[in-house]
């Protein structure tokens, strides 16, 4: 239930609830001052206008003490009695054990009758508390008149149960109904307090702490209500403020230690540069065969020094997705046995076998950044290359389609410690702890190969064998089926 539909639900309770408890109180309160409402018309259809009921008994009473035989006028009794009988009550009159007159439908009631009190003294006046007879409530009031020949009237009053209920109990109906009033604002403010003020002091409380840079305590805040929704997605931004904040510092203590390893390799070769040149510029070669000696260092150091810069602009760019690829689908039979036979005769001249076991899906095309590709192989088999320690130096190329390109390049070097292959795709990570650029080289070239599969939307991962060799595997999407 949204918070819009809760506050109209609540303010027409709040508005309909004390109106109804107040109307039912000014019925109840108008029943046990005038009767029920039928009554109160016949009240004013009555041939004596205006008058309340008690006022009217008087005018009775005052009538017979002027004029004693209208006890015995049986027309004026009838008269009477049908005028009484419409506002539901009976005339009863008796002298003594004698009855005089009696209104149709009393006389049947012989335990009311038999319980009407007996004269008191002349001109006196007794009403009577409602009581129960038989299934009915009744009241009456007694009149006394006469000094030798007594008389009694009696007009009997038949009661409403719920009014005489509401007589009765009156007093109490008001209360309740004022509790129930108190409760029901009460309950009310406590519900909205609970459904809305509650959580909403709870959201200002995380967002102080959101602002203080407190990102552990989560948003404790459920439902499905606008609030609900408010907290879901207050959870969701502090969860993303904390991941953000532990990537920037991660990316912080990454770019110090990427401007640490830029000093440090771009270093070496600087200091063996300054080397040389000052010992030419101190005389120390002093034969032209050491003069050529020193040159062509510093020319070696400059060309290791162009190849690192190139290497490290290429991982940047990669690194912030801006490498442009050139994309093209080909058939992974035609591509990998092209390139099988460049890596062949590359490294045949180096004296290393190359073997190659291609069994793919001659139909099977993928798409692919040829060059980019291409550098991926060749900076595996230049790590694989500086690692070889026997005599038959061999690197064998695997390839194979299921469901995707599968490609496994092996060697049969030292192998990576196992400590070690979590980290060999991470950029200026050596297994070895030397960092001479002659036995490690850069650093970047198996965080390059990674970042390119990456972006080919395929998978790199390294196995190894201490002693025995190293393998890398690589997973590509095939792009179709012929």
């Amino acid at each position: 239930m949204s918070i819009r539909l809760k506050l109209i639900l609540s303010y027409l309770a709040m508005l309909i609830v004390p109106l109804v408890l107040l109307v039912l109180t000014a019925m109840l309160l108008v029943v046990v001052y005038q009767g029920d409402l039928q009554n109160l018309k016949k009240l004013y259809e009555t041939k004596i206008e205006g008058l309340e009921e008690s006022d009217y008994h008087r005018l009775i009473k005052h009538a017979i003490e002027q004029d004693p035989a209208l006890l015995k006028d049986q027309k004026y009794l009838n008269d009477l009695s049908a005028e009484l009988t419409s506002k539901d009550t009976y005339l009863y009159i008796r002298s003594g054990n004698r009855v005089l007159f009696a209104s149709d439908g009393i006389q049947s009631n012989t335990d009311l009758i038999s319980e009407l009190p007996a004269f008191q003294r002349s001109r006196d006046r007794f009403v009577s508390p409602t009581k129960p007879y038989g299934n009915e409530f009744y009241q009456f009031v007694r009149y006394d008149f006469g000094s030798v020949d007594t008389v009694n009237l009696y007009l009997i009053t038949k009661v409403d149960p719920f009014i005489y209920f509401a007589r009765k109990y009156s007093p109490y109906l008001l209360v309740s109904a004022i509790v129930i009033l108190v409760l029901t604002n009460a309950l009310l403010t406590l519900y909205m307090s609970k459904k809305i003020i509650k959580p909403l002091m709870e959201l200002r409380k995380s967002a102080m702490q959101f602002k203080d840079g407190k990102l552990e305590t989560p948003v404790m805040i459920k439902g499905k209500d606008e609030i609900g929704q408010l907290g879901t997605a207050f959870e969701e931004m502090r969860s993303r403020l904390r991941d953000s904040i532990a990537v920037q510092a991660q990316y912080e203590l990454n770019r110090k230690e990427l401007i640490a390893n830029i000093s440090h390799d771009l270093k070496t070769p600087i200091t063996s540069i300054r080397g040389y040149v000052d010992g030419l510029l101190e005389g120390i070669a002093d034969s032209p065969e050491k003069t050529e000696k020193y040159m062509r260092t510093i020319a070696a150091k400059a060309v290791e020094m162009d190849r690192l810069i190139d290497e490290l602009f290429l991982y940047s760019k990669l690194d912030l997705h801006s490498m442009p690829f050139s994309f093209e689908t080909v058939k992974i039979d035609d591509f990998l046995n092209d390139l099988a036979e460049e890596l062949h005769f590359e490294l045949e001249k180096t004296g290393v076998n190359f073997v190659s076991d291609i069994q793919v899906d001659p139909d099977s095309a993928i798409t692919i950044d040829g060059d980019s590709f291409r550098r991926v192989l060749n900076n595996i088999i230049q790590n694989s290359l500086k690692f070889m320690d026997k005599a038959d130096k061999e690197i064998r190329l695997a390839a194979k389609t299921e469901r995707e390109l599968l490609l496994v390049i092996e060697d049969n070097g030292s192998g990576i410690p196992n400590e070690a292959l979590p980290y060999v795709f991470d950029r200026f990570y050596r297994a070895e702890r030397s960092r001479s650029a002659e036995t490690g080289g850069s650093g970047l070239g198996l965080a390059i190969a990674k970042q390119i599969v990456s972006a080919h939307g395929g998978n790199i991962r390294a196995e190894s064998e201490e002693g025995a060799g190293s393998r890398i595997i690589i997973t590509l999407p095939i792009a179709r089926r012929d």
